[in-house]
């Protein structure tokens, strides 16, 4: 983060120390000396990096901080500036390469400002239409681009994990229906997914109660063959949902889900993908036939603070029949039959997940939409796997290095000749006290490998030349 100093100014002392409304009342010096540091911020042509900060220090910087009587803000931020936001990785650095970085853009992180400034919720029509209004267009705009049908909406969750959570809830309690009156039973329910689903995925049937049947894929892709062999001798009868990823979080590998959407519809199961990551990548003209059978699915999970370059926290939850959702997650209380009262064609956002509160986190990708337009955020998302492709190249001329496999979006996979754990955990260190990038390890069939991901578009060739030279 910058280092911002904003001029000294007189704490408003006018106030009665007894006046309850006094942390309401307005307060120009505390907004001053936050916007300058906002400023600033936003003004920084390249976010620095950041790193890891000393837990003593720290402790001692915050100790008696907060107590009974008001601190000046400038001292307060004084303290966040040097102690703690260096300390804060910035994963909208455009070398940020660990992890799944974040690349919220300028418009993007000032309307999120708008929300928290007005305190804007997103629960139901009754209380925020606007709102509501707002988000049900840019969720419109991505179910499109899926080529979802018409009648598909959803809602804006916290993330890809409550995203996929919320969704196989409702294929659970559908299945369960369907299962009701057909005379089967409705426990013990099996999910068919890929040996590289995401994490959040095994987390999400845990808390559902449903077992998992995993299919093994041989390079890392979910594909018709693959699914063929895996289910040859399973017993099928308590399947009830097929869960297949767009991007896959460690290799952004995009499974075959037309595949997929086939073998679903053959059993009449639920069909969901997992975009989280790689949703986002159906912007990009020549990677878009790899997502043929997205518009089948009955949910879907794209994370806007991911490639659709939106602040933390926000994830889009998109269903093909939305009445579905409300009649699973639409939570029942005498003070909540208000906002249930309008015969209204939309859905209330609190409706369709396993939420009830939530702030209006879908707006700040609205108001980038529409300020920057399509075609920006195509271009964006094309320099990513542009930048992948790159990094791929020099990879495979290096001497001394592997890639281990073709990216198929913006994550490249290598190995370094002789290379342990050790070793690629010292080229993170490394390239990180130098500030020269993030990069992490990752491991891909029992070998640690080295992982960079390329999100931000102002990354440059020369940034991922310094990371490769690094592999000496």
């Amino acid at each position: 983060f910058c280092k911002a100093h904003p001029r000294r100014t007189r704490v408003n002392t006018d106030r009665s120390t007894t006046d309850p409304a006094r942390m309401h009342a307005p307060d120009q010096h505390l907004v001053d000396v936050v916007l300058a540091y906002v400023t600033e911020r936003l003004a920084l042509a390249e976010a620095p990096i950041d790193g890891f900060g000393d837990r003593d220090e720290m402790q001692q910087a915050l100790e008696g901080l907060i107590g009974p009587e008001p601190k000046d803000p400038v001292a307060v931020l004084s303290i966040y500036e040097k102690y703690l936001s260096e300390t804060v990785l910035s994963a909208d650095s455009p070398r940020f390469f660990g992890f799944i970085p974040a690349a919220p853009t300028k418009a993007a992180l000032l309307f999120d400002m708008v929300v928290s400034a007005a305190s804007l919720q997103g629960c139901s029509w009754l209380e925020a239409a606007g709102a509501v209004m707002a988000e049900n267009q840019a969720l419109r705009t991505m179910a499109d681009i899926a080529e979802m049908p018409e009648g598909a909406g959803g809602t804006f969750v916290s993330g890809g994990s409550a995203g996929n959570l919320s969704a196989l809830v409702v294929a659970r309690d559908t299945a369960r229906a369907k299962r009701t009156v057909s005379g089967l039973p409705l426990y013990q329910l099996q999910v068919v997914v890929s040996d590289q689903a995401h994490s959040s995925i095994k987390n999400a049937l845990n808390i559902v109660d449903m077992g998992a049947i995993v299919i093994p894929t041989t390079h890392g892709r979910m594909t018709h063959e693959n699914l063929v062999q895996g289910l040859a001798h399973q017993d099928l009868s308590n399947v009830v949902a097929i869960i297949a990823t767009a991007g896959t979080t460690n290799a952004g590998i995009i499974d075959q889900l037309d595949a997929a959407a086939d073998i679903a519809e053959s059993h009449g199961w639920w069909f969901h993908v997992d975009g989280a990551y790689g949703g986002a990548g159906m912007l990009d003209p020549g990677k878009r036939h790899l997502y043929t059978g997205i518009e089948r699915v009955d949910s879907l999970v794209m994370d806007p603070h991911k490639w659709w370059f939106a602040p933390f926290d926000s994830a889009a939850l998109l269903y093909k029949d939305p009445h579905l959702a409300k009649g699973v997650h639409t939570q029942d209380a005498s003070y909540l039959n208000v906002i249930h009262s309008s015969e209204l064609t939309e859905f209330n956002p609190s409706d369709l997940a396993y939420h009830l509160t939530r702030r209006a986190r879908g707006m700040a990708l609205w108001f980038s939409l529409a300020v920057n337009g399509l075609d920006a955020y195509r271009d964006a998302v094309v320099a990513g796997n542009e930048m992948a492709r790159y990094a791929a190249d020099q990879i495979k001329a290096h001497p001394d290095v592997e890639l281990v496999r073709e990216p198929d979006l913006s994550v490249v996979l290598l190995k370094r000749t002789g290379w342990t754990a050790v070793n690629y955990d010292q080229w993170s260190t490394d390239l990180l006290e130098r500030q020269v990038a993030f990069v992490t390890s990752s491991t891909w069939q029992g070998e640690t490998v080295g992982r960079l991901v390329f999100l931000h578009p102002g990354t440059t060739t020369a940034m991922v030349d310094d990371v490769l030279a690094a592999l000496h």
